[in-house]
């Protein structure tokens, strides 16, 4: 009993091997050769045997060989060199010639045959009364067999709970998913210098001359918590320090990674993500809820610390309605929806925190704006995007929340400055770019906006533009260079009543004019940069930008600012 059950799983493994020994030779010697008519099945190549004499005289000298490695004309690309090497070094059973050779393209005699095959079941003997001696006898059997028979009921309950364990345990193995929160951020650096010039501001003259050279630093980090594979909890923290020239005169000059908090750490973003089947995803929070972090970015390179310099040349103005530039207090909802492989839409709705929270509210009421957005994204072959855009918004105070041009479309009346000038907006525009080469992307937008002053039924237009070349990788991999183009929003009309006029007011120094009126120029925007990437986390960028007629006012000298800006991110 007990060598039966040992012979099942030993012997057919040496059995193999052995036979695999055993017909080293002759298999050898058959390949590639037709059968001969001799009674044997065997067709030996006679070239490769010695003579008999040889074979005689080496016959009395056989040597155990312990390593296959001692065999010198047995090579690992032999066909049989596994069994061989099985057969010597766990069997010890093969014998060498003196020489230390085997000979396995040689013929095998009877009596070698005989001692090689009887050399090798010996030692399957001593296998088998090494490994059986602590394996149960027949007596014990039974007796496993009739407890079996006892504890039947028991076992087969144990089978069952053990069964539903396992469902259980797989159950928890596909569906678990462990809270995580990771961290990611950069931080930036900006060392920015420009020229004195000449800014006609309400009828004076005024030289920018501050602030010639000037550094702003900005920390961004952002953590991110997965509650589940489909659910993730945004928390954005920023401080920063400095900011660009004199904005009092003009924020044609607002650069895209200032955010000064007098190195205060602020919460910039506080979000909810959830996906909703495959192609549906929603955002909800209290903090960064706008239509620059749900709506898709037209512009690929859209980036404070790795894109454009310029705040304008980020993306369309209009995107910012509402938003202060995306630096407010938003809070509101939106969604995200791929209607097709080409098709995409996206919409939110967010308020503004008032500076007076008592009076306002989630949906703004007198002292806090609101603003319902929509974008809808065509990709209508791989190397275009095409989005649509359009806005709607409230501001109490007369400020599209641009951030830059013609922010302030509205005054407050002259005879009362802390009369509110309350405006509603609508906003369209369209933002495209096309691929042309891996190395080449050309792109641009255009934004309309018209403003109603509330209570008055009168209007006011704001048109802004650009255009932009992207050089991906430019003369090195990571690398980017980039040239824009562009309008910032311009007032091209306005009938508002006496002392609401803007154009009149900063342009003209005329705060009681009445009627028909628009910006007597339009600012032209240069901006040319180059990104260097140092390595994985540190990039480089020096940049230039060139400011015509601004303020849209031709009476205004040429701005030039010079920008070195250093991006460390992790």
């Amino acid at each position: 009993m007990k060598k039966s059950f040992v012979k099942k799983t030993v012997t057919p493994v040496l059995a193999s091997a052995v036979l695999g020994f055993l017909m080293t030779g002759a298999a050898h010697a058959q390949i590639g050769k037709p059968q001969s008519n001799q009674s044997s099945n065997l067709d030996i190549d006679l070239s490769n045997l010695e003579s008999t004499n040889d074979l005689e005289a080496d016959e009395t000298g056989l040597d155990q060989v312990t390593s296959v490695s001692q065999l010198t004309d047995v090579k690992p690309t032999d066909w049989a060199f596994q069994a061989l090497q099985s057969l010597v070094e766990r069997y010890g059973c093969i014998v060498g010639y003196p020489d230390k050779t085997f000979r396995g393209n040689r013929a095998l005699s009877r009596y070698e045959f005989a001692a090689g095959l009887n050399a090798c079941l010996d030692k399957i003997q001593e296998l088998i009364a090494a490994g059986t001696a602590n394996l149960a006898t027949k007596e014990d059997l039974e007796k496993l067999k009739k407890m079996m028979e006892d504890f039947s009921v028991e076992l087969a309950a144990l089978r069952g709970r053990t069964e539903s364990l396992e469902v259980r345990t797989a159950t928890l193995e596909k569906q678990q998913f462990s809270t995580t929160t990771k961290l990611s951020g950069q931080v930036i650096f900006g060392v920015q210098g420009k020229n004195s010039p000449d800014i006609e501001l309400a009828g004076f003259q005024f030289n920018d001359n501050s602030d010639q050279i000037n550094v702003i630093s900005n920390v961004q980090l952002s953590l991110y918590t997965a509650f589940s594979e489909r659910s993730l909890l945004f928390t954005g923290l920023q401080a920063g320090s400095g900011r660009s020239f004199s904005q009092l005169l003009t924020n044609n000059t607002l650069l895209g990674y200032e955010g000064d908090s007098a190195s205060a750490v602020q919460l910039s973003d506080l979000t909810f993500r959830q996906l909703i089947g495959n192609n549906f995803a929603i955002i909800a929070g209290a903090k960064g809820v706008n239509m620059i972090n749900v709506f898709r970015g037209g512009n690929r390179i859209e980036s404070a610390g790795q894109g454009p310099i310029s705040f304008l040349a980020q993306r369309n103005p209009i995107l910012n309605l509402g938003s202060s530039g995306g630096n407010g207090d938003n809070a509101g909802a939106g969604f995200d929806w791929q209607i097709g492989s080409r098709f995409s839409l996206q919409g939110v709705y967010f308020a503004n925190r008032p500076s007076d929270p008592a009076n306002g509210g989630l949906f703004g009421g007198q002292n806090g704006g609101s603003t319902v957005g929509a974008q809808f994204t065509i990709a209508p072959t791989d190397t275009i995007d095409i989005a649509l855009h359009y806005a709607n918004s409230y501001s109490p105070s007369g400020f599209l929340g641009t951030g830059t041009g013609d922010d302030q479309v509205a005054l407050p009346t002259a005879l009362n400055p802390f009369t509110r000038a309350p405006i509603q907006t609508n906003a369209l525009g369209a933002t495209a770019s096309w691929r042309v080469a891996p190395w080449f992307t050309l792109g641009g937008w255009v934004g309309y906006t018209n403003s109603e002053l509330k209570g008055f039924s009168r209007n006011v237009e704001t048109f802004n533009w650009m255009a932009f070349l992207n050089f991906p990788d430019l003369l090195a991999p990571g690398n980017l260079g980039g040239i824009y183009v562009g309008q910032p929003p311009a007032i091209t009309s306005s009938d508002l009543p006496i002392g609401r006029n803007v154009p009149d007011f900063v342009n003209r120094g005329n705060v009681f004019a009445a009627g028909p009126g628009d910006q007597p120029g339009r600012t032209t925007h240069l901006e040319a940069f180059y990104r260097y990437r140092v390595n994985d986390n540190i990039s480089v960028t020096p940049g230039v930008l060139v400011i015509f007629n601004p303020n849209n006012n031709p009476n205004n000298d040429t701005i030039t600012v010079g920008v070195l800006r250093t991006t460390f991110s992790f």
